[in-house]
């Protein structure tokens, strides 16, 4: 292999000695000491398989942050910054890597090491900036839910860059079933299984409304008493993975302290990258004598949706149009879900749940869509390319759904979909299965009119 610090060494010759032992990277060294080269990190790394260089891969990216940590190389040096910057965070490397190297906890503690020289770009701030505030957020996804209604950005996502991208990635957020699909109904349960939190979400809550509405009635369906969990905020993923630590911790201990609060066995969470950042709050807090047992406390009670409904069986719902052929339905897992969370049954569970529906194989199905939180805005040509390959396989599988828990990889599949005149769209399992029980709901009381889905 090539020996990612060498090269770099000798591109830009920066030495800084050795890092600071209270620095986030220094402290976390003993993950670093965990890799032992062998490599098979290498194919399970979209931006390895994209760039075809080991600077961008796992293990060489864990050679440049041992550079960091011995002071061969400076945190200054801007081809480190390019390589790290480059990761999207996936965690794939982790289900490959057989030694364990905690990566992805290794990426944010060199984010945030290399912080103070190298700025977040602008647009990555502002977005940080903006889910940091509990009103400015909500206002903003207010008017961007006000502006999706006008059907402009599906226009406007037709243009080419990164504005045509965006205005698609927002068209995309629309709720994927038509309304017959998703009107409600009155689920029936008897409450046994324990108290439910429901994380609402930043995105979840202000462009997937309704399938965070879907996700308390599956819940209530599956024998679960839902109660609220006031004062929520952010959960903290963007800023984490972003590098700005202090701010992670902040939203972390709002949300520790407002899920105590509610008195809940569980909390659930319908968004993947939540789900993980939520389950790290223990490893986030462990420094802060006040808030680590109670982190470690909140994060072992958090599950993702699918986890929950699977442990209740989940009950099965109705085809969503008897009428109709059976709709192909690919699983696109999410890194977040399946790499950091390692949750890999559960979703098979939901969608066996729903009658009327094929399940084809997707190739490939857990490397990356290119999505990453920020990274498809400030890394836009990476992330496009990693997000062709996904595309690709979507069209040869044949798909009418692809089915994924997580709302920035139902945007990014969603736009690319559109904008590359794909006949498929993106939904989240919840809404599916909460069609499939509306449908129930229906046949129960007798109605001769099926529930229909719109088709792609």
């Amino acid at each position: 292999m090539s020996s990612a610090g060498a090269e770099l060494r000798s591109t830009t010759g920066a030495h800084a000695g050795a890092l600071d032992p209270r620095t986030p990277l220094a402290r976390a060294r003993k993950g670093l000491d965990a890799c032992v080269h062998c490599g098979f990190c290498l194919q399970a790394c979209p931006t390895y398989l994209a760039l075809e260089d080991e600077n961008d891969s796992p293990r060489g990216r864990l050679l440049l942050m041992r550079a960091l940590v011995d002071g061969t190389l400076a945190v200054s040096d801007p081809a480190v910054e390019l390589h790290i910057d480059r990761c999207l965070g996936c965690r794939a490397c982790e289900t490959a890597c057989p030694s364990g190297v905690p990566y992805g906890e290794l990426l944010e503690a060199t984010r945030a090491t290399m912080a103070p020289t190298h700025p977040i770009p602008w647009i990555g701030r502002a977005i940080l900036w903006l889910f940091a505030g509990r009103i400015r957020l909500a206002v903003a996804l207010w008017t961007a839910r006000l502006f999706r209604a006008t059907r402009v950005p599906d226009a406007l996502g037709r243009l080419p860059g990164r504005i045509g991208f965006g205005m698609a990635m927002l068209a995309a957020s629309r709720p994927a079933l038509d309304r017959r699909s998703r009107r409600s109904y009155r689920p029936q349960g008897d409450r046994h299984r324990g108290r439910v939190a429901v994380l609402h979400g930043c995105v979840m809550a202000g462009l997937f409304p309704a399938t965070n509405r879907a996700t308390i009635r599956t819940l209530v369906a599956n024998d679960y008493r839902i109660v609220k969990a006031r004062g929520q905020r952010c959960c903290g993923a963007l800023h984490a993975h972003a590098g700005d630590l202090e701010m992670a911790r902040r939203l972390a201990r709002a949300n520790v302290a407002a899920f105590e609060r509610a008195g809940a066995s569980a909390i659930a969470v319908n968004a993947a990258g939540c789900g993980a950042m939520i389950k790290s709050y223990g490893h986030l807090l462990a420094d802060e004598p006040r808030w680590a047992t109670r982190a470690a406390t909140i994060a072992g009670m958090t599950r993702d949706i699918s986890e929950l409904l699977a442990a209740a069986g989940p009950r099965p719902g109705a085809p969503v149009d008897a009428s109709a052929p059976p709709s192909r339905v690919a699983y696109d897992p999410p890194c977040h879900l399946v790499h950091a969370q390692r949750v890999t049954d559960a979703p098979a569970a939901v969608l066996a749940a729903i009658p009327g529906i094929g399940i084809v194989p997707l190739a490939d199905a857990d490397q990356c869509c290119g999505a990453a939180g920020i990274y498809n805005l400030v890394q836009p040509e990476v992330s496009n390319a990693v997000l062709a390959a996904k595309l690709a396989h979507i069209a040869g599988s044949g798909a009418d759904w692809v089915v994924t828990g997580n709302p920035g990889c139902l945007m990014q599949i969603g736009a690319g979909l559109r904008r590359g005149g794909h006949h498929a769209r993106a939904v989240h399992p919840v809404d599916l299965l909460d069609a499939a029980y509306s449908a129930a709901d229906r046949v129960r009381a007798g109605a001769n009119n099926p529930v229909t889905v719109a088709r792609p």
